[in-house]
């Protein structure tokens, strides 16, 4: 890192603009300038933001960093600017259908196809390939990478490949999975805490009767009344029904299932199993399974919803509703909002590295072929089929943490004590939000100055056109009218791209690296009677050898942090200079430092701690 100083003689007058060019030399010397401070003649200091890389013989024209709406440009000089900059922004950042009916994402075939300015600073250190290889010869996994087709003996067996780190979550998952308790949990705090609502009735597919879930409950009322009382939740995994399973390796047949669980709060409060349908369609090849059966056959059970768990995840959960909406998120910032746009500085920090994330797994890893095939029951097409069917769920709403939380019914804390992921989500989007609130009354007087912003409102629309595909049903304003609508807005974004991303990806290794929690595929179909199943069936039924070492490798590699990571809340490239602005962000760092404390606290002495939405250990964007 070098600063030049430079000194101008003649007196220039009140500066505008500032071009800086760059001369190519016979090698290739790309620049990245981080700003220009100008000390002008009466002692004043004008700083330049610019965080971008010069490139061959180009220029690059800069304003000076205070934030301007599009109606504060009164010269014709800067509107000028202003409008050449969005142009050429455009003809760089692309829109692109991946497949049909996916949220649009960059026109780019491979990660160098990229504007240098969203590139990896080292492209070598988000190879996805190398990373996986990497993480098993870390995990001394490499062993057993060839063997496919090759069944592990039985559970015991899996440790061989288990990486025993004690007092972790993944080494009491490994002790625990098989209790009820531990399954159960997991549908609040694990790492895919997204899918459980309270049931408001017992679906007419799922024909459970009061003797046969007697025995589980403890409150001596029957099933009816527990569901009036609000005890009884579900998940239901119809996405998955009709979902093409990987047809990929000749050698290994796989299998999905669509299941619908039931669960229930005890009376310590927890919530546990108390039925397992492992088919959308009730029938005599469809069994209920319950807790009062055979060991096996309620194991083999709860084994297949969390594989069905897995598969939601890791496609809906994880890559659409983080990875792919935040991209939109991106793509529509740099094509609608320029450099000096109060919103384009906020909002700038949370879209570090998403373009290039994303473009490197359409390269390397979702791709036709691509690593996600190797182990993945879903890969090989199923995985875009469950996008394109999960489309019809993404709506603004469910975007929205707390209404997302209500609408399911799981708001209440005193009802549903141990929902940490709800309670930190929900301190954290207050945070948010309360940041978002400040920015924009400092920029935005009125509603009016919202209404006329005419950048602010194509970045919008291009989010709703080209993101939601003008999808009226997906609830994306089109337009956006008023101070407390941005805000939401702005909060609902950023809250994607950090938290929602954090909770949903940090947590793998914990909960996934235990295979039988977590398969992420089965070799043989769901079982259709009770009664049979046996130890070796289930064995048969879980991963090979080969690809429980992808998988571990996979989990393991996903659930790291980058080098010189940056948290939220951390904003070290200055594109604001004002001091009220400066003000906002050291009170969001206040909020947040306090999130941190009050998480720690909680979770102190705890055999299950949950961090994954502790502000020190959120990204500010989806990098990984």
């Amino acid at each position: 890192v070098d600063s030049y100083d430079v000194t101008v003689e003649e007196d220039l007058g009140e500066i505008q603009l500032i071009k800086i060019e760059k001369r190519k030399y016979w090698y290739q010397d790309d620049w990245y300038l981080k700003y220009m401070t100008v000390k002008t003649p009466v002692g004043d200091y004008l700083e330049f933001p610019c965080y971008r890389w010069i490139t061959d013989e180009k220029e690059v024209v800069l304003r000076d960093g205070r934030a301007k709406l599009p109606r504060d440009d009164k010269t014709q000089i800067l509107k000028q600017h202003r409008r050449k900059e969005l142009e050429s922004r455009q003809k760089l950042y692309r829109w692109k259908e991946w497949h049909p009916g996916f949220p649009l994402s960059i026109d780019a075939h491979s990660h160098s196809e990229l504007p240098r300015d969203i590139q990896f600073d080292n492209e070598k250190g988000i190879d996805f390939i190398l990373n996986y290889t990497k993480a098993m010869e870390n995990l001394y996994v490499n062993r057993f990478m060839h063997m496919f087709q090759s069944s592990w003996s039985d559970f015991a067996d899996f440790e061989r490949i288990f990486v025993r780190i004690s007092n972790t979550i993944s080494e009491y998952v490994m002790q625990h999975w098989r209790e009820d308790f531990m399954f159960g949990y997991q549908f609040l705090n694990g790492c895919n805490p997204v899918l459980i609502r309270r049931c408001t009735e017992i679906p007419k597919k799922l024909p459970v009767t009061m003797e046969m879930v007697e025995c589980s409950l403890e409150r001596n009322l029957t099933l009816e009344e527990e569901v009036k009382q609000g005890n009884i939740f579900i998940v239901d995994y119809e996405l998955l029904d009709g979902v093409d399973a990987n047809k990929t390796d000749p050698c290994t047949v796989q299998y999905l299932a669509a299941p619908i669980c039931l669960l229930y709060k005890n009376l310590e409060k927890k919530i546990v199993p108390i039925a397992i349908q492992l088919g959308q369609k009730p029938g005599p090849d469809n069994p209920i399974f319950l807790p009062s059966d055979a060991t096996y056959d309620w194991l083999l059970a709860k084994i297949w919803v969390r594989s069905s768990d897995f598969h939601i995840h890791q496609t809906v959960t994880h890559l659409l509703r983080t990875h792919l909406v935040s991209e939109v998120f991106s793509i529509a910032m740099f094509r609608q909002l320029p450099a000096v746009h109060p919103l384009f500085k906020l909002l700038v920090p949370h879209m570090r590295f998403t373009i290039a994330i994303n473009t490197k797994a359409r390269e390397q890893l979702i791709c036709e072929c691509g690593l996600f095939d190797k182990a993945n029951a879903t890969g090989g097409g199923g995985h875009v089929q469950m996008v394109q069917k999960a489309m019809k769920d993404l709506t603004y709403g469910s975007l929205c943490f707390p209404e997302e939380i209500k609408a399911k019914g799981m708001d209440s804390k005193e009802d549903i004590p141990y929902y940490y992921y709800r309670d930190d989500g929900i301190k954290v989007w207050e945070a948010i939000k309360s940041f978002a609130e400040d920015v924009i009354h400092i920029y935005y007087e009125s509603d009016e100055v919202v209404c006329e912003d005419v950048e602010l409102q194509a970045f919008v629309k291009d989010i709703y056109v080209y993101g939601m595909r003008g999808v009226k049903a997906s609830g994306f304003p089109k337009t956006i009218r008023t101070r407390e609508t941005l805000a939401e807005y702005l909060t609902m974004i950023m809250f994607t791209t950090s938290a929602q991303h954090a909770a949903v990806n940090f947590g793998q290794y914990d909960w996934c690296s235990w295979i039988p929690n977590a398969p992420p595929t089965m070799r043989c179909p769901p079982p259709t009677e009770k009664g049979t199943v046996t130890i070796e069936q289930i064995v048969e039924s879980l991963p090979d050898r080969g690809r429980s070492c992808w998988h571990l490798g996979a989990v393991w590699a996903l659930s790291q942090f980058q080098d010189k990571e940056l948290f939220l809340g951390m904003y070290p490239d200055e594109h604001f200079v004002e001091k009220p602005v400066k003000e906002a962000m050291a009170k969001f760092r206040k909020n947040l430092d306090e999130i941190v404390n009050t998480i720690t606290e909680r979770n102190k002495n705890k055999k299950l701690p949950y961090y994954y939405l502790s502000p020190d250990r959120i990204p500010n964007s989806v990098a990984v």
